[in-house]
């Protein structure tokens, strides 16, 4: 390097307790993961230091109605048309902010549009799923903790 100054090994620090500028980086990089930025320039004594990293494209949430019930079905489940909101990325399923509370929302509850009714993690960024609809959960098909791929139903509701 053009920029290195012979008094500093850039694989140990300067020899006076310092992290080595890997280290730094690598540090800096894993502060950077939680969050929203998506490049980062640094400039300091002649050395240019850049990270960049791809964006998670947030897509709306879709929604897809149910494929409609066979001829022989019941007349009543007929009328049943649900709705179901789909995983707008592919990730890790949760029902529930956490382990040790509840979940948002579990069949038989009502939800209002943009209601939180599910997270879906990916890239250790938990992303909050919201309906836009209101309705009746009808079924939650994945178990929390389970993959689940774009496109995947995540929550089926019965619309008002």
């Amino acid at each position: 390097m053009s920029n290195r100054r012979p008094e500093q090994d850039w694989a140990g620090g300067e020899g006076n307790g310092e992290t080595s500028l890997v280290e730094q980086i690598k540090l800096l990089s894993d502060a950077l993961a939680g969050t929203n930025v998506t490049e980062l320039e640094l400039e300091e004594g002649g050395l240019r230091i850049r990270l960049q990293r791809q964006p998670i494209p947030m897509q709306p949430v879709a929604f897809a109605a149910m494929p409609a019930p066979p001829a022989s079905a019941r007349p009543e489940e007929a009328a049943e048309m649900t709705l179901a909101v789909m995983a707008p990325l592919t990730g890790v399923f949760y029902s529930s902010p956490s382990p040790d509370t509840p979940p948002f929302v579990v069949p038989g509850d009502k939800v209002q549009p943009g209601q939180v009714v599910c997270m879906v993690e990916a890239m250790k960024v938990f992303n909050e799923i919201k309906t836009e609809i209101g309705g009746v959960v009808t079924a939650i098909p994945p178990k929390s903790g389970q993959l689940v791929k774009k496109g995947d139903p995540l929550v089926r509701i019965k619309p008002y």
